[in-house]
C-alpha cells in the first residue's frame, strides 16, 4: 500500500494532466456537434469491428456442434435416400414380367417373386440357385423368366431354395418359334458364348429374316407361348441340309441375373399327365 501511494505522488501531476485530458474531450464531444458526429461515427466503426471478431470466435468455438448437427442430419438423409433406392428397387422388380410376358395371359399362369442367390455361366452345365423352393410352392419343371426373357427351367427344389437349369446348359432344350408365323425348333446352348444359343431343327421353307425375335412355341408344359428368347443373329445349313440352324442373341443377360419369375402354368399337371 505505502508503495502505491508513493507511485500515486511521484506521477500525481501525470494522473491530473490525464484526468483534465478527459474533462476536455467530454466538454468538447457534449458541446460540439461536428466532434459529436465524428466519436459516434468512429465508434461504431470500432464497436462493429469487436463484435465482428467476437461473432467470429464464437462462430468457430460452435463449429463442432454445427459439424455434428450437420452430420446427423446427412445420416438421415442417406437413410432415407437408401430407403428410396430400395423401394424403387421392389417397385421395378415388380414389373420384371412386363418385357419377358407381356403376350401371355393372366388367367393361363401364377408367378412367384424370386432371387438368384448363385449362378454360373462357364461350365458346360451352368445352374442357377434362387431362394424360394417348395415351401413357397415352387415344383420341378416349372419355367423360371427375368425381366427380358426365358432364363431356364427349375430342376430341384428344397423347402427354401430351388436349383434351375439354365438355358446355359446341354440339358436345356426349349421349344422356340419365330415371332409371327409357326415355324418352330429347339434351343440348345454351344457351350461357348453365354450371349447366344441356336435354334436347330428349322424347317427349310420357314420364313424369316436377320433380327426377327424368337419367342417360346407353346408346345411344351413348361412355358407358355410367346414368351421373349432373343433375335435372330446368323444362319446356317444343317449337316444334312435338311434344315436352317440359326443363331439366337438371347435377351436375357444372365451376367446380371438378381430378380426372376417362376412360372407355373395352370393345368400344366393335367397337360403332362395326359401326353406321358
Amino acid at each position: 500500500m505505502h508503495n502505491l501511494l508513493q507511485f500515486i505522488v511521484k506521477y500525481s501531476h501525470w494522473f491530473f494532466f490525464v484526468f483534465l485530458e478527459v474533462i476536455c474531450f467530454i466538454l468538447l464531444f457534449s458541446f460540439n456537434r461536428y466532434q459529436q458526429s465524428v466519436y459516434l461515427t468512429s465508434a461504431n466503426v470500432v464497436s462493429g469491428t469487436v463484435y465482428e471478431a467476437s461473432n467470429g470466435v464464437t462462430s468457430y468455438f460452435h463449429l463442432k456442434s454445427v459439424n455434428e448437427d450437420l452430420l446427423d442430419r446427412n445420416m438421415e438423409l442417406e437413410l432415407q435416400l437408401a430407403s428410396m433406392e430400395s423401394r424403387l428397387q421392389e417397385l421395378i422388380s415388380d414389373t420384371a414380367e412386363i418385357t419377358s410376358i407381356k403376350n401371355m395371359k393372366s388367367n393361363d399362369y401364377t408367378l412367384f417373386k424370386a432371387k438368384v442367390v448363385n449362378n454360373s455361366l462357364n461350365h458346360a452345365d451352368n445352374y442357377i440357385t434362387i431362394n424360394k423352393g417348395s415351401l413357397d410352392g415352387i415344383l420341378p419343371d416349372m419355367g423360371v423368366v427375368d425381366r427380358n426373357g426365358v432364363v431356364g427351367i427349375v430342376y430341384k427344389t428344397s423347402p427354401t431354395y430351388s436349383l434351375v437349369i439354365s438355358l446355359l446348359n446341354s440339358k436345356s432344350n426349349i421349344s422356340c418359334k419365330i415371332a409371327g408365323n409357326d415355324y418352330f425348333g429347339h434351343l440348345k446352348w454351344s457351350g461357348v458364348d453365354p450371349q447366344y444359343a441356336y435354334l436347330q431343327d428349322l424347317p427349310r421353307h420357314a420364313v424369316f429374316q436377320l433380327g426377327d425375335q424368337i419367342v417360346t412355341s407353346g408346345y411344351s408344359s413348361v412355358f407358355p407361348e410367346g414368351i421373349m428368347v432373343g433375335t435372330i443373329d446368323d444362319m446356317f445349313n444343317s449337316d444334312d441340309g435338311l434344315s436352317y440352324i440359326l443363331k439366337i442373341k438371347l435377351s436375357t443377360d444372365f451376367a446380371k441375373l438378381t430378380d426372376v419369375r417362376v412360372i407355373e402354368r395352370n393345368n400344366r399337371q393335367e397337360k403332362k399327365q395326359l401326353e406321358q
